[in-house]
C-alpha cells in the first residue's frame, strides 16, 4: 500500500514557475514508477510525466516536453514536476500516482496502469 500526498499547487500568472512535490508513505517507494497527471475542468485527466523506478526513464506529454521536468529522491520517498513557463492552459488538477511495474512502457501514458493516486493540487495560471 502506498499513499500520496501532492503539494506545490497554487495561483500563478502566465510565465512563472512552479514545483510540485508528491510524498509517498511506504518502503517500496523505489520499486514504482510515478506520474503526474492532470486534469482541467471539463476535460478528462490526461497524461503529463512519468518516470521509472530509478529515474532512469522519463516519458512526457508532448504539450510538456522541454517545459516540465520530472525528478524523483528515492532517499525522499518523493517525486517532483518542475514546471516552467507555465501557461493558462496549464490550469489543472494535478495528480501523482504509483505503478507497481517499476518501469515504463508503452502503457505508462495511461492512467489504469497507476495503482495508487494522490488526492490532487490545484495549479491556476492567470494570464
Amino acid at each position: 500500500q502506498v499513499q500520496l500526498v501532492e503539494s506545490g499547487g497554487g495561483l500563478v500568472q502566465a510565465g512563472d514557475s512552479l514545483r510540485l512535490s508528491c510524498a509517498a508513505s511506504g518502503r517500496t517507494f523505489g520499486n514504482y514508477a510515478m506520474g503526474w497527471f492532470r486534469q482541467a475542468p471539463g476535460k478528462e485527466r490526461e497524461f503529463v510525466a512519468a518516470i521509472s523506478w530509478s529515474g532512469g526513464s522519463t516519458y512526457y506529454a508532448e504539450s510538456v516536453k522541454g517545459q516540465f521536468t520530472i525528478s524523483r529522491d528515492n532517499a525522499k520517498n518523493t517525486v517532483y514536476l518542475q514546471m516552467n513557463s507555465l501557461k493558462p492552459e496549464d490550469t489543472a488538477v494535478y495528480y501523482c500516482a504509483a505503478s507497481r511495474s517499476g518501469g515504463l512502457y508503452s502503457r505508462s501514458y495511461y492512467f489504469e496502469e497507476y495503482d495508487y493516486w494522490g488526492q490532487g493540487t490545484q495549479v491556476t495560471v492567470s494570464s
